[in-house]
């Protein structure tokens, strides 16, 4: 069973930059999703980035929205490692951050690791 570690929360103010990271416990590139979910207090956890493989072995970026422009998804294939690099960061930019990995059918999820953003 893959396990995913995130790590990389905090508290930061408005306009401050985090980093998080997602280590996975196998080798990365046998997963056809790798990204980043959210979930704020009384809302629906949403997608804020990740790569998807496709057919012939295409593979493209998503971003949610509210973070385009701001927020970027890498990843370090000898680490087995998914960063998030989120810059600007803003007050509605509050909430659990959790990894997400597919293989398949079957989606695995870390834990999350909080973001607070306030003054």
């Amino acid at each position: 069973q893959v396990q995913l570690a995130e790590s990389g929360g905090g508290s930061v103010q408005p306009g401050g930059s985090l980093t998080l990271s997602c280590v996975v416990s196998r080798n990365i590139l046998r997963f056809n999703t790798m990204g980043w979910y959210r979930q704020a207090p009384g809302k629906q956890r949403e997608l804020v980035a990740d790569y998807t493989t496709g057919g012939a072995n295409t593979e493209f970026e998503e971003y949610g929205d509210s973070v385009k422009g701001r927020f970027t998804i890498s990843r370090d294939k000898d680490k087995k490692t998914v960063y998030l690099q989120m810059n600007a960061l803003k007050p509605d930019d509050t909430a659990v951050y959790y990894c997400l990995v597919r293989q398949g059918g079957i989606l695995t999820w870390g834990q999350g690791t909080q973001v607070t953003v306030s003054t």
